[in-house]
Protein backbone atom coordinates (compact mmCIF):
# COMPACT_ATOMS: atom_id res chain seq x y z
CA UNK A 1 0.00 0.00 0.00
CA UNK A 2 1.49 3.25 -1.11
CA UNK A 3 1.00 6.67 0.45
CA UNK A 4 0.70 9.95 -1.50
CA UNK A 5 1.95 13.37 -0.27
CA UNK A 6 -0.58 15.90 0.97
CA UNK A 7 -0.27 19.36 -0.62
CA UNK A 8 -1.64 22.35 1.42
CA UNK A 9 -2.45 25.54 -0.52
CA UNK A 10 -2.11 28.88 1.62
CA UNK A 11 -4.43 31.60 0.59
CA UNK A 12 -2.66 34.64 -1.04
CA UNK A 13 -2.08 37.84 1.03
CA UNK A 14 -4.38 40.62 0.03
CA UNK A 15 -2.77 43.52 -1.85
CA UNK A 16 -4.36 46.14 0.36
CA UNK A 17 -2.68 44.72 3.44
CA UNK A 18 0.69 44.97 1.79
CA UNK A 19 0.12 48.64 1.00
CA UNK A 20 -0.79 49.40 4.60
CA UNK A 21 2.35 47.72 5.87
CA UNK A 22 4.48 49.69 3.43
CA UNK A 23 2.89 52.99 4.43
CA UNK A 24 3.44 52.29 8.13
CA UNK A 25 7.10 51.46 7.50
CA UNK A 26 7.63 54.67 5.54
CA UNK A 27 5.94 56.67 8.31
CA UNK A 28 8.13 55.11 10.98
CA UNK A 29 11.22 55.87 8.92
CA UNK A 30 10.12 59.47 8.46
CA UNK A 31 9.50 59.84 12.18
CA UNK A 32 12.97 58.47 13.00
CA UNK A 33 14.59 60.80 10.48
CA UNK A 34 12.61 63.81 11.77
CA UNK A 35 13.52 62.99 15.36
CA UNK A 36 17.20 62.77 14.45
CA UNK A 37 17.11 66.06 12.58
CA UNK A 38 15.34 67.77 15.50
CA UNK A 39 17.82 66.34 17.99
CA UNK A 40 20.72 67.56 15.89
CA UNK A 41 19.20 71.02 15.70
CA UNK A 42 18.79 71.15 19.48
CA UNK A 43 22.36 69.97 19.97
CA UNK A 44 23.61 72.59 17.53
CA UNK A 45 21.72 75.34 19.35
CA UNK A 46 23.07 74.15 22.72
CA UNK A 47 26.58 74.01 21.34
CA UNK A 48 26.25 77.51 19.93
CA UNK A 49 24.90 78.80 23.23
CA UNK A 50 27.71 77.09 25.19
CA UNK A 51 30.34 78.36 22.78
CA UNK A 52 28.99 81.91 23.05
CA UNK A 53 28.96 81.62 26.83
CA UNK A 54 32.55 80.41 26.84
CA UNK A 55 33.70 83.47 24.90
CA UNK A 56 32.59 85.74 27.80
CA UNK A 57 35.36 85.63 30.45
CA UNK A 58 34.48 84.81 34.05
CA UNK A 59 36.19 87.13 36.52
CA UNK A 60 36.48 87.64 40.24
CA UNK A 61 35.52 91.10 41.48
CA UNK A 62 36.89 92.62 44.68
CA UNK A 63 36.25 95.89 46.47
CA UNK A 64 39.26 98.06 47.43
CA UNK A 65 39.58 98.87 51.11
CA UNK A 66 41.05 101.79 52.98
CA UNK A 67 43.93 100.84 55.26
CA UNK A 68 42.94 100.56 58.91
CA UNK A 69 46.48 101.48 59.97
CA UNK A 70 49.21 103.46 58.32
CA UNK A 71 52.25 101.67 56.90
CA UNK A 72 55.26 100.75 59.02
CA UNK A 73 58.66 102.09 58.00
CA UNK A 74 61.69 100.09 59.23
CA UNK A 75 65.06 101.79 58.89
CA UNK A 76 68.59 101.18 60.21
CA UNK A 77 70.09 103.89 62.41
CA UNK A 78 73.01 104.53 64.74
CA UNK A 79 73.30 105.92 68.25
CA UNK A 80 75.47 108.82 69.37
CA UNK A 81 76.05 110.42 72.76
CA UNK A 82 73.97 113.50 73.46
CA UNK A 83 77.22 115.39 74.15
CA UNK A 84 80.69 114.12 73.31
CA UNK A 85 83.87 116.04 74.12
CA UNK A 86 87.34 114.87 73.07
CA UNK A 87 89.84 116.25 75.61
CA UNK A 88 93.12 117.69 74.31
CA UNK A 89 95.99 119.29 76.24
CA UNK A 90 96.45 123.05 76.32
CA UNK A 91 100.03 122.78 77.63
CA UNK A 92 102.96 120.67 76.51
CA UNK A 93 104.83 118.41 78.90
CA UNK A 94 104.62 114.92 80.36
CA UNK A 95 101.60 113.21 81.88
CA UNK A 96 102.22 113.17 85.61
CA UNK A 97 99.12 111.16 86.60
CA UNK A 98 95.59 110.20 85.55
CA UNK A 99 92.73 109.46 87.90
CA UNK A 100 89.89 108.06 85.72
CA UNK A 101 89.67 105.21 83.23
CA UNK A 102 87.14 104.22 80.57
CA UNK A 103 83.65 103.64 81.88
CA UNK A 104 84.14 105.92 84.90
CA UNK A 105 81.24 108.30 85.61
CA UNK A 106 82.53 111.85 86.15
CA UNK A 107 81.08 115.16 87.28
CA UNK A 108 81.68 118.55 85.71
CA UNK A 109 85.03 119.93 86.97
CA UNK A 110 86.29 116.56 88.18
CA UNK A 111 90.06 116.02 87.78
CA UNK A 112 90.96 113.60 84.98
CA UNK A 113 94.76 113.95 84.79
CA UNK A 114 97.71 116.21 85.64
CA UNK A 115 100.44 117.33 83.20
CA UNK A 116 103.93 118.27 84.33
CA UNK A 117 105.38 121.16 82.28
CA UNK A 118 108.86 122.27 83.47
CA UNK A 119 109.34 124.57 80.49
CA UNK A 120 106.18 126.44 81.40
CA UNK A 121 107.41 126.78 84.99
CA UNK A 122 110.60 128.42 83.77
CA UNK A 123 108.67 130.74 81.48
CA UNK A 124 106.55 131.80 84.44
CA UNK A 125 109.62 132.51 86.55
CA UNK A 126 111.07 134.63 83.74
CA UNK A 127 107.80 136.50 83.31
CA UNK A 128 107.63 137.29 87.00
CA UNK A 129 111.20 138.57 86.93
CA UNK A 130 110.38 140.76 83.94
CA UNK A 131 107.39 142.08 85.84
CA UNK A 132 109.50 142.94 88.88
CA UNK A 133 112.07 144.75 86.69
CA UNK A 134 109.32 146.69 84.92
CA UNK A 135 107.76 147.67 88.24
CA UNK A 136 111.11 148.92 89.56
CA UNK A 137 111.77 150.95 86.41
CA UNK A 138 108.27 152.39 86.58
CA UNK A 139 108.72 153.37 90.23
CA UNK A 140 111.98 155.18 89.43
CA UNK A 141 110.42 156.91 86.42
CA UNK A 142 107.51 158.01 88.58
CA UNK A 143 109.78 159.53 91.23
CA UNK A 144 111.84 161.32 88.58
CA UNK A 145 108.73 162.70 86.90
CA UNK A 146 107.48 164.08 90.24
CA UNK A 147 110.78 165.80 90.94
CA UNK A 148 110.97 167.41 87.53
CA UNK A 149 107.38 168.50 87.92
CA UNK A 150 108.35 170.25 91.21
CA UNK A 151 111.33 171.95 89.58
CA UNK A 152 109.11 173.31 86.85
CA UNK A 153 107.46 175.64 89.37
CA UNK A 154 110.81 177.33 90.14
CA UNK A 155 111.67 177.77 86.47
CA UNK A 156 114.76 175.61 86.95
CA UNK A 157 113.91 173.20 84.09
CA UNK A 158 112.22 173.52 80.76
CA UNK A 159 108.69 172.28 80.08
CA UNK A 160 110.05 169.97 77.37
CA UNK A 161 112.23 168.13 79.84
CA UNK A 162 109.34 167.73 82.28
CA UNK A 163 107.18 166.31 79.50
CA UNK A 164 109.90 163.85 78.57
CA UNK A 165 110.14 162.56 82.16
CA UNK A 166 106.36 162.28 82.40
CA UNK A 167 106.18 160.42 79.09
CA UNK A 168 108.87 158.01 80.21
CA UNK A 169 106.94 157.28 83.37
CA UNK A 170 103.78 156.55 81.33
CA UNK A 171 105.73 154.19 79.05
CA UNK A 172 107.20 152.37 82.06
CA UNK A 173 103.72 151.89 83.50
CA UNK A 174 102.59 150.39 80.19
CA UNK A 175 105.56 148.02 80.30
CA UNK A 176 104.47 146.94 83.79
CA UNK A 177 100.95 146.26 82.52
CA UNK A 178 102.34 144.17 79.63
CA UNK A 179 104.57 142.19 81.98
CA UNK A 180 101.63 141.61 84.34
CA UNK A 181 99.47 140.38 81.44
CA UNK A 182 102.19 137.95 80.41
CA UNK A 183 102.37 136.58 83.94
CA UNK A 184 98.57 136.21 84.04
CA UNK A 185 98.63 134.40 80.68
CA UNK A 186 101.21 131.94 81.87
CA UNK A 187 99.32 131.38 85.11
CA UNK A 188 96.15 130.68 83.14
CA UNK A 189 98.07 128.31 80.87
CA UNK A 190 99.55 126.57 83.90
CA UNK A 191 96.01 126.02 85.13
CA UNK A 192 95.50 123.74 82.12
CA UNK A 193 98.01 121.35 83.62
CA UNK A 194 94.96 120.01 85.45
CA UNK A 195 92.67 118.32 82.92
CA UNK A 196 89.08 118.35 84.14
CA UNK A 197 85.73 117.01 82.89
CA UNK A 198 83.70 119.61 80.97
CA UNK A 199 80.30 118.18 82.01
CA UNK A 200 78.67 115.26 83.80
CA UNK A 201 79.13 112.08 81.83
CA UNK A 202 81.16 108.94 81.34
CA UNK A 203 84.77 108.54 80.22
CA UNK A 204 84.44 106.61 76.96
CA UNK A 205 88.10 106.76 75.89
CA UNK A 206 91.57 107.17 77.46
CA UNK A 207 94.49 107.37 75.03
CA UNK A 208 97.39 108.33 77.29
CA UNK A 209 99.38 107.04 80.23
CA UNK A 210 101.83 108.23 82.87
CA UNK A 211 105.06 109.59 81.39
CA UNK A 212 103.64 110.11 77.90
CA UNK A 213 104.89 113.15 76.02
CA UNK A 214 102.03 115.62 75.63
CA UNK A 215 101.85 118.17 72.82
CA UNK A 216 99.48 121.08 73.21
CA UNK A 217 96.79 121.52 70.58
CA UNK A 218 94.37 119.34 68.66
CA UNK A 219 94.23 117.67 65.27
CA UNK A 220 97.65 116.89 63.83
CA UNK A 221 99.48 118.80 66.59
CA UNK A 222 98.27 117.20 69.79
CA UNK A 223 96.74 113.85 70.68
CA UNK A 224 93.33 113.10 72.13
CA UNK A 225 93.79 112.25 75.81
CA UNK A 226 90.26 111.45 76.96
CA UNK A 227 86.71 111.44 75.63
CA UNK A 228 83.85 112.35 77.96
CA UNK A 229 80.30 111.58 76.78
CA UNK A 230 76.89 112.42 78.18
CA UNK A 231 74.94 109.17 77.75
CA UNK A 232 71.84 109.83 79.87
CA UNK A 233 70.19 110.70 76.57
CA UNK A 234 71.33 109.51 73.16
CA UNK A 235 70.91 111.00 69.74
CA UNK A 236 69.64 108.65 67.02
CA UNK A 237 70.52 109.43 63.41
CA UNK A 238 68.59 107.84 60.55
CA UNK A 239 68.43 108.39 56.79
CA UNK A 240 64.76 108.63 55.75
CA UNK A 241 63.88 108.10 52.06
CA UNK A 242 62.68 111.24 50.31
CA UNK A 243 59.16 109.86 49.69
CA UNK A 244 58.62 109.34 53.44
CA UNK A 245 60.33 112.50 54.69
CA UNK A 246 57.11 114.61 54.84
CA UNK A 247 55.56 112.05 57.22
CA UNK A 248 58.51 112.11 59.65
CA UNK A 249 58.16 115.49 61.35
CA UNK A 250 59.42 116.93 64.63
CA UNK A 251 57.54 115.29 67.49
CA UNK A 252 56.96 112.01 65.64
CA UNK A 253 57.71 108.98 67.81
CA UNK A 254 59.41 105.78 66.72
CA UNK A 255 60.12 102.40 68.27
CA UNK A 256 63.81 101.58 68.68
CA UNK A 257 65.32 98.11 69.07
CA UNK A 258 68.94 97.00 69.48
CA UNK A 259 70.51 93.56 68.87
CA UNK A 260 71.76 93.18 72.44
CA UNK A 261 68.23 93.36 73.90
CA UNK A 262 65.99 91.28 71.61
CA UNK A 263 62.31 91.86 72.20
CA UNK A 264 62.88 95.03 74.25
CA UNK A 265 61.64 98.29 72.76
CA UNK A 266 62.63 101.89 73.44
CA UNK A 267 60.77 105.04 72.44
CA UNK A 268 62.57 107.69 70.42
CA UNK A 269 61.25 111.13 69.44
CA UNK A 270 62.13 113.17 66.35
CA UNK A 271 63.73 116.49 67.37
CA UNK A 272 65.29 117.73 64.12
CA UNK A 273 65.57 117.15 60.40
CA UNK A 274 68.17 118.27 57.89
CA UNK A 275 65.38 119.63 55.62
CA UNK A 276 67.47 118.68 52.61
CA UNK A 277 67.93 115.60 50.45
CA UNK A 278 71.28 113.93 49.93
CA UNK A 279 71.72 113.81 46.16
CA UNK A 280 73.72 110.57 46.37
CA UNK A 281 71.39 108.50 48.55
CA UNK A 282 68.08 110.31 48.00
CA UNK A 283 67.49 110.45 51.75
CA UNK A 284 67.02 113.07 54.47
CA UNK A 285 69.00 112.97 57.71
CA UNK A 286 66.66 112.90 60.73
CA UNK A 287 67.72 113.20 64.39
CA UNK A 288 65.81 111.59 67.25
CA UNK A 289 66.28 111.57 71.02
CA UNK A 290 65.99 108.47 73.22
CA UNK A 291 66.13 108.30 77.01
CA UNK A 292 69.03 106.23 78.36
CA UNK A 293 68.72 106.75 82.10
CA UNK A 294 69.07 103.00 82.65
CA UNK A 295 72.31 103.00 80.66
CA UNK A 296 71.34 100.07 78.45
CA UNK A 297 71.97 101.78 75.13
CA UNK A 298 75.54 102.31 73.99
CA UNK A 299 76.68 105.31 71.94
CA UNK A 300 78.07 104.38 68.55
CA UNK A 301 75.88 101.27 68.37
CA UNK A 302 73.49 100.08 65.66
CA UNK A 303 69.73 100.33 66.17
CA UNK A 304 66.61 99.58 64.17
CA UNK A 305 63.89 102.23 64.01
CA UNK A 306 60.24 101.56 63.27
CA UNK A 307 57.96 104.46 62.30
CA UNK A 308 54.17 104.14 62.30
CA UNK A 309 53.19 106.41 59.43
CA UNK A 310 49.74 108.04 59.21
CA UNK A 311 47.02 106.72 56.95
CA UNK A 312 46.88 108.66 53.69
CA UNK A 313 43.48 110.00 52.71
CA UNK A 314 41.88 108.55 49.55
CA UNK A 315 44.46 105.75 49.48
CA UNK A 316 43.04 102.26 48.95
CA UNK A 317 44.60 98.82 48.97
CA UNK A 318 44.14 96.12 46.32
CA UNK A 319 45.86 92.78 45.62
CA UNK A 320 49.02 93.00 43.55
CA UNK A 321 47.46 90.45 41.18
CA UNK A 322 44.90 93.05 40.04
CA UNK A 323 47.55 95.29 38.45
CA UNK A 324 48.04 95.38 34.68
CA UNK A 325 51.10 96.97 33.10
CA UNK A 326 51.12 97.62 29.37
CA UNK A 327 52.04 100.34 26.89
CA UNK A 328 49.55 102.69 28.54
CA UNK A 329 51.25 102.34 31.90
CA UNK A 330 50.07 100.90 35.19
CA UNK A 331 46.36 100.07 35.03
CA UNK A 332 43.60 98.42 37.05
CA UNK A 333 40.60 96.75 35.35
CA UNK A 334 37.25 97.70 36.90
CA UNK A 335 33.65 96.69 36.23
CA UNK A 336 31.40 99.55 35.16
CA UNK A 337 27.73 100.03 36.03
CA UNK A 338 26.60 98.40 32.77
CA UNK A 339 28.82 95.37 33.26
CA UNK A 340 31.50 96.52 30.84
CA UNK A 341 35.21 96.54 31.56
CA UNK A 342 36.79 99.94 32.29
CA UNK A 343 40.57 100.28 32.69
CA UNK A 344 41.80 103.00 35.07
CA UNK A 345 45.33 104.37 35.28
CA UNK A 346 46.65 104.32 38.85
CA UNK A 347 49.74 105.25 40.88
CA UNK A 348 51.24 103.18 43.67
CA UNK A 349 52.12 104.72 47.01
CA UNK A 350 53.58 101.65 48.70
CA UNK A 351 54.19 98.04 47.79
CA UNK A 352 53.48 95.47 50.52
CA UNK A 353 54.30 92.41 48.46
CA UNK A 354 50.97 90.62 48.07
CA UNK A 355 49.06 93.91 48.01
CA UNK A 356 49.69 97.53 47.02
CA UNK A 357 48.43 100.87 48.22
CA UNK A 358 46.95 102.92 45.38
CA UNK A 359 47.49 106.64 45.77
CA UNK A 360 45.38 107.94 42.87
CA UNK A 361 43.10 106.73 40.09
CA UNK A 362 40.93 104.37 42.14
CA UNK A 363 38.08 104.87 44.59
CA UNK A 364 36.87 102.63 47.39
CA UNK A 365 33.51 102.24 45.58
CA UNK A 366 35.08 100.80 42.41
CA UNK A 367 34.67 97.11 41.58
CA UNK A 368 38.13 95.81 40.71
CA UNK A 369 38.72 92.71 38.57
CA UNK A 370 41.29 90.49 40.25
CA UNK A 371 43.74 88.72 37.91
CA UNK A 372 42.15 90.05 34.69
CA UNK A 373 42.39 87.62 31.72
CA UNK A 374 44.79 88.35 28.89
CA UNK A 375 43.30 90.24 25.98
CA UNK A 376 40.70 92.05 28.07
CA UNK A 377 40.00 95.54 26.70
CA UNK A 378 37.73 98.46 27.51
CA UNK A 379 34.08 97.73 26.76
CA UNK A 380 34.34 93.93 27.02
CA UNK A 381 31.52 92.09 28.80
CA UNK A 382 32.44 89.64 31.53
CA UNK A 383 30.76 87.24 33.88
CA UNK A 384 31.18 87.79 37.60
CA UNK A 385 32.05 84.75 39.69
CA UNK A 386 29.77 83.93 42.61
CA UNK A 387 32.55 84.33 45.16
CA UNK A 388 34.77 87.40 45.50
CA UNK A 389 38.24 87.65 46.97
CA UNK A 390 38.57 90.10 49.85
CA UNK A 391 41.51 92.33 50.63
CA UNK A 392 42.72 92.72 54.18
CA UNK A 393 42.85 96.28 55.45
CA UNK A 394 46.17 95.46 57.08
CA UNK A 395 47.66 94.13 53.86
Amino acid sequence: MSSEPVITNNPPVPRRRLVVIAVVGVAVALIVVAAGVALRAVDARNLKTWTAAQTVPTVTVIHPVSAANGPTLDLPSHLEAYSRAPIFARVSGYLKSWSVDIGTPVKAGQLLAVIESPELDQQLLQARADLASAQANAALAGTTAKRWQALLGSDSVAQQEVDERTGDYTAKKATVAAAQANVDRLLATKGFERIIAPFDGVVTARDTDVGALINAGSGGIGQELFVVSDVKQLRVYVQVPQSYAPDVRAGTTATLTVPEYPGQRFTARVIASADSVNATSGTTLVQLLVDNTAGKLLPGGFASLQFKLPVQQNAVRVPASSLVFDARGLMVATLGANGEVVFKKVTINRDFGDSVEIGSGLAATDRVIDTPPDGLVDGDHVQVASTAKKVSANG
